[in-house]
């Protein structure tokens, strides 16, 4: 089960040496002949917790859902693990948007998990006893155990994230795409999912979120995409998470960063509180679709 220990980024490197988890060439989307992407390069290397940032509208879910294949690019090339998406899925994890999920299906929260070996086995293969067990060892993971039984409609939104996760986790996969993970969960919760994500990147795997609380990037992730349409910056969190590449992707929605910064070198506390009460509603920063 999942303990509410301190998130923080553990001093490990990414290994630069290794196949790039993602590699993305010139990729272009458009709907109805408008770009959403415009002729975004991407090298993620193996072994980060990268956050994909930017305000509303500037292709985030569009870029996840086009490295899986769920969207078909107008031009470019994606790779994932060295390979084109369709020979590495079951190599894949996702977690899409709670939002995109009928959850009045009737189905219950140990059925959701299991579903997770269905890329393995096959669909026309049932689940063994053998795979039941691993999904409650999930499940577990994730706090949920005692959920089992309990139809996934029943759930709140916290533990349908969870559950979503879990059935992640069951495909023991070597790259994880997420999208809006933390979105409508309590703060318990968000630092309970952070720590299993930091767990998977530990283990040397790949871990790549849309995300939209700035305040949360440093704490949380040690690589990120500053995407507005094109892609404004990649690499270190210490590299992109800067004021003038926040004010490219963001405009000038950007003062609490400048503060914070202005705080770690030991300037006025009342600054970052001022700065963070004025903050704009999250949606305005990169939240939903896009």
């Amino acid at each position: 089960m999942m303990t509410e220990a301190t998130v923080q980024q553990t001093a490990s490197k990414p290994d630069l040496n290794a196949p790039l988890a993602v590699e993305v060439n010139d990729l272009t989307v458009a709907y109805r002949s408008k770009p959403v992407l415009w002729d975004v390069d991407l090298n993620v290397p193996t072994g980060v917790l990268m956050a994909i940032l930017g305000p509303n509208g500037a292709g985030k879910t569009t870029l996840l859902k086009s490295l899986l294949g769920l969207i078909p690019p107008a031009a470019g090339k994606v790779q994932i693990l060295g390979q084109p998406y369709a020979k590495v899925q079951k190599r894949v994890g996702y977690v899409p948007q709670r939002g995109s999920v009928d959850w009045d299906f009737p189905t219950t929260v140990l059925d959701v998990v299991t579903m997770g070996v269905y890329g393995k086995i096959g669909w026309f293969k049932r689940p063994g006893k053998a795979d039941r067990t691993a999904a409650m060892g999930a499940l577990a993971r994730v706090g949920m155990e005692n959920f089992a039984t309990r139809q996934i409609s029943q759930l709140s939104g916290g533990q349908q994230q969870r559950v979503f996760l879990a059935r992640a986790l069951l495909q023991d996969a070597d790259i994880y795409f997420m999208d809006e993970p933390f979105q409508g969960v309590d703060a318990t919760t968000e630092r309970a999912i952070i720590a299993i994500l930091q767990e998977i990147k530990d283990a040397g795997k790949t871990v790549i979120v849309v995300h939209h609380d700035l305040q949360t990037v440093e704490e949380y992730f040690d690589w990120a995409l500053l995407l507005n349409v094109r892609a404004i910056a990649s690499g270190p969190v210490g590299e992109v998470f800067t004021g003038e590449l926040l004010r490219q992707s963001y405009g000038g929605k950007i003062s609490f960063i400048e503060d914070m910064q202005r705080y770690r070198l030991g300037e006025d506390a009342a600054a970052l509180q001022s700065s963070a009460r004025d903050l704009p509603p999250w949606e305005s920063w990169g939240g939903g679709e896009g």
